[in-house]
């Protein structure tokens, strides 16, 4: 998937900023089970790292919608709705 878009995000740097966080969090869980740490820590860890993600998917959505799909819907065009649906039906599973 190859899109673009031509408007601005007002959260990028917060994003890369918390996916960078992610990140390096999840090498230090990668770092824990490479050391047979506990496993109860390991997935407390595990669910920091997804709540973390979370939190970032939210940031984007939120941008889209203020932005992409205003913007959008503005401009008569519809089928960013269907396309933000299917997003959020991945996104929640």
């Amino acid at each position: 998937m190859d899109k673009t878009h031509a408007h601005p995000h007002t959260e990028t740097k917060k994003v890369i900023d918390r996916l960078s966080r992610a990140i390096g969090h999840l090498e230090s869980v990668k770092k824990m089970v490479e050391e047979g740490r506990d496993c109860s820590e390991v997935l407390i860890q595990i669910a920091a790292v997804r709540g973390a993600i979370n939190n970032v998917g939210k940031m984007i959505l939120q941008d889209h919608i203020n932005h992409c799909v205003v913007e959008s819907i503005e401009t008569g065009d519809t089928k960013v709705l269907q396309d933000l649906s299917e997003a959020i039906d991945k996104f929640v599973k």
